[in-house]
């Protein structure tokens, strides 16, 4: 089973983002990418010329593992759609050809297996708190896929790895686990990011308060709220009536095609955490991300956690190309 060729990816990336959202545009800038095509047959991935249609079959380890050349740049595994992989891609070029630099090179894996498991999560959110193998779902497999590509980003020299889907940040200690570079979790960036801004609290005497918002698979997960509180701020959640009568029903209508439906039940839902004085919202849904137009007034107290993943894998890679120039 093919997975997904990268050659030259802007044109191929700004296409398939313009059905989805037609406001968006790209920079005018050079990106300089690694071509690769992986195959995979379900026990492992591996990477071949586009000359070739053999597929690999043997189970993946350090040894076995063979990259097309050493990247040095941004080691991407993808997320529950490839929509929402290119998406942060194009983050990736925005944030660094801004400075009418060249974009930092990537790897990225996108296999349609594991966006099928990590969509079976999206959906059933229930069975993320459940770790035991005995449990109706045992997570075994999905976290060795993910470990996969971690493991053939790392032989295929990037030098940070990002997972650019909040699902699959259930097992982000199991995935990094003796891993030899970076592996940014969008928690901590997010925390670090939101540190470094200095805000003050609304409300005299009381902590800085930090709204998330998000689909329920997410929320349990509990993906940002322990790395939000580690900082010293204080997380605001949806309650349980914000949940099922606005976030949910917005899901809903968004998947149904109810543009306007879900947009509306969106802003009661931002404005039900903004009531509680909170600072600062991270909307931590790619769906709700293309909800609101860009010069909605409520866009501006929210943060898009996929922007601030893409800036610090930036961050990393050009620091590791500033490291390369002078040793």
């Amino acid at each position: 089973m093919s997975l997904q060729a990268l050659h030259r990816p802007l044109n191929f990336i700004e296409n398939v983002s313009k059905q989805r959202s037609k406001h968006k545009t790209w920079p005018s800038s050079k990106v300089r990418s690694i071509s690769v095509l992986l195959h995979t047959d379900g026990s492992g991935i591996s990477p071949v010329s586009k000359k070739s249609s053999r597929s690999g079959t043997a189970p993946l380890d350090r040894q076995t593992i063979s990259s097309p050349r050493q990247v040095n740049g941004v080691g991407i595994i993808g997320g529950v759609s490839a929509v929402s992989t290119l998406n942060f891609l194009e983050k990736l070029v925005k944030w660094s050809s801004r400075e009418g630099e060249e974009t930092v090179p990537f790897v990225v894996c996108c296999d349609p297996v594991l966006n099928k498991e990590l969509l079976f999560y999206e959906r059933i959110p229930s069975y993320l708190n459940q770790k035991s193998s005995d449990s109706p779902q045992d997570h075994t497999p999905v976290v060795k896929n993910l470990q996969e590509r971690r493991l053939f980003l790392e032989q295929a020299g990037a030098c940070c790895i990002v997972m650019p889907c909040h699902i699959s940040h259930a097992w982000h200690n199991e995935i990094s686990e003796s891993c030899s570079v970076p592996f940014l979790h969008i928690g901590e960036c997010v925390a670090k990011e939101l540190k470094e801004a200095n805000m003050k609290p609304l409300e005299a005497g009381s902590n800085l308060r930090i709204g998330v918002l998000a689909t329920d698979a997410t929320l349990r997960a509990g993906i940002y709220q322990e790395k939000l509180q580690s900082q010293g701020f204080e997380v605001v959640l949806p309650d349980k009536a914000t949940m099922e009568h606005t976030v949910i029903p917005a899901v809903e209508a968004l998947n149904r095609e109810d543009i306007e439906g879900a947009r509306n039940l969106l802003r009661i839902a931002l404005q039900v955490l903004l009531v509680r004085a909170v600072n600062t919202i991270i909307l931590a849904s790619d769906d709700m991300q293309g909800l609101l137009p860009r010069d909605d007034p409520l866009l501006r107290r929210c943060i898009d956690p996929m922007d601030t993943l893409a800036k610090s894998a930036v961050e990393w890679a050009q620091l590791a190309a500033n490291v390369n120039k002078s040793s």
